[in-house]
């Protein structure tokens, strides 16, 4: 009897219930606080607010319930109080704004719509996907899937460029950014060929120096990975999304093989490749001048290209401190995109080093538990194509923090479930939604 309860997924999905309590609590009490420090009341639409966001919460804990009872009992509750704090200083940031002329303002509302989005997405997937194996039958139609979505920007008529680089597209009122769901396909594409190729790219090849070199046909698609990266990198003027892919693909096939020959290949391709292009793309190169030369005052005051963004966002760290100002008490709405590509500074100026740390450590734990999901699945496909999304999700808050600490240049990147932009967060919870 106790085997049998044992096994019963009741009394982890009531485990689950409760983590989302506090999940909504983060960001209905920030949303909270900011309504009182920049207004001095409180907030008209808080019961709205942390009314969508437990709704959100509580139907996909009934999807769950019904579709998935033994999914993970962490991750849903993450990624809530990740939407919640994300957005809190979205909307922080839109009321700094509201005597203000900025492009690059965003509506708390509108991103709420993009929450609910998001979960329906996800919900779909729950519900339609029965078997996570059915999609290695769409190996190859997820290259081309992730190709033509690559590709869409470039198309005349409906791709857009903003801010240089031509990511984007255009259906009827709203814009979207095709390559966050490319990197799904890509996902699935890696997974499906990995596994398909793994005993010739792990027992084939030579020893050289203790590290076994592929054979040369078998370096056939990482060369072509690389090509494709470069490619989007060139065409699109986008860094990011290039080191994305790439990244993907090198940690899945690391992963499917153990061979570290790969891992090292893939970072020299992908240093050749960006010293290249930083080399003849000026662009590029700008970005790397920003990142290596912030502080000089002829890289700040270029325009365009300056370093004004990233040295603000640097300042707006640096007057946060320990514990930050406060929610409502900082000035992130002087740095440019500051509830996008720059939400992690915004974030430490009114949360602080600590309060950034602990919201840090709340992607480790998600990382963490994809990968612990793709421990505990016992087909290789599954394991590779949860390690991948995983990974997505990993690699790009280190692009996205990198970026706007000067650890790395900074790139157009946002980071998942966090900050603003529609595209980003329906291929996240959609990647949610498949781990789990």
């Amino acid at each position: 009897m106790a085997t049998i309860e044992a096994l019963t997924p009741s009394r982890s999905r009531w485990r689950a219930l409760l983590l989302l309590i506090p999940a909504v609590g983060i960001g209905a009490f920030a949303y909270l606080q900011v309504g009182l420090a920049t207004r001095g009341s409180v907030p008209e639409d808080l019961a709205t607010f942390a009314g969508l966001l437990a709704a959100v919460a509580l139907v996909m804990h009934g999807v769950l319930r019904w579709r998935a009872p033994y999914a993970d009992q962490i991750m849903l509750p993450l990624v809530i109080a990740l939407n919640g704090i994300g957005l809190a200083m979205i909307a922080r940031v839109h009321i700094a704004l509201e005597n203000r002329d900025a492009s690059w303002d965003v509506d708390p509302s509108r991103q709420m719509m993009w929450v609910v989005v998001g979960a329906v997405a996800a919900i779909t997937v729950l519900i339609a996907l029965r078997d996570h194996r059915t999609l290695r039958r769409y190996t190859w139609t997820a290259l081309i899937a992730g190709l033509i979505l690559l590709l869409l920007p470039m198309v005349p008529g409906i791709g857009m460029t903003i801010n240089g680089s031509q990511l984007w597209v255009r259906v009827g009122p709203l814009s979207l950014q095709p390559a966050e769901l490319a990197k799904i396909c890509f996902a699935v594409f890696f997974a499906g060929y990995l596994v398909t190729h793994r005993d010739t790219l792990t027992l084939a090849g030579r020893k050289v120096l203790g590290i076994t070199l592929p054979r040369l046909r078998d370096l056939g698609p990482i060369i072509l990975a690389w090509a494709v990266s470069v490619g989007v990198l060139l065409s699109q003027r986008e860094l990011g999304t290039s080191i994305l892919l790439f990244g993907l693909f090198i940690a899945m096939l690391y992963v499917a093989t153990e061979r570290l020959s790969w891992v090292i290949i893939g970072a020299l391709l992908t240093l050749g490749g960006v010293a290249l292009v930083a080399m003849n793309v000026g662009y590029v190169g700008a970005r790397f001048d920003v990142w290596l030369h912030a502080l000089s005052p002829e890289i700040y005051n270029r325009n365009p290209g300056g370093s004004g963004q990233i040295v603000s966002g640097l300042f707006g760290m640096a007057n946060g401190g320990l514990f930050g100002t406060g929610w409502g008490e900082g000035f992130p709405q002087l740095t440019y995109s500051a509830n996008a590509d720059m939400i992690v500074p915004s974030l430490a100026e009114e949360l602080g080093l600590v309060g950034v740390i602990a919201i840090l450590l709340m992607y480790v734990i998600l990382a963490q538990r994809g990968m612990r999901t793709a421990i505990g699945i016992r087909d290789g496909f599954g394991k590779l194509l949860a390690c991948g999304l995983a990974f997505i999700l990993a690699l790009q808050c280190f692009i996205v923090v990198g970026g706007a600490t000067r650890v790395i240049p900074l790139s157009g990147l946002t980071m998942p479930f966090l900050a603003a932009g529609g595209s980003s967060l329906l291929a996240n919870w959609i990647i949610l939604a498949l781990l789990l």
